[in-house]
């Protein structure tokens, strides 16, 4: 018999993590017993076109800038644009 995961613990007050855990709570009582299904994509899906979207509008569209701030090189930001239909 499968046990259920233990929680991971997240940093009190960190309101990234805390609105991650929210959300994929939400998702998982939702589904009312169906099996979750490729929930790694569809989180990274669901918080990275947002995030270079957020990105590339702090610094004015520039997309050097921005996968600097991301920690990202500017090809691989630009593959994700392009994943997104962002370009």
């Amino acid at each position: 018999m499968n046990q259920p995961a233990e929680r991971v613990c997240i940093r009190e007050g960190d309101p990234i993590a805390e609105a991650i855990v929210a959300s994929l709570d939400q998702y998982f009582h939702d589904l009312d017993g169906e099996p979750p299904c490729a929930v790694y994509d569809m989180v990274l899906a669901r918080m990275e076109k947002p995030l270079l979207s957020l990105v590339l509008e702090r610094v004015g569209g520039n997309q050097t800038r921005a996968a600097e701030m991301l920690g990202i090189n500017r090809n691989t930001l630009r593959k994700k644009l392009q994943t997104y239909d962002m370009l």
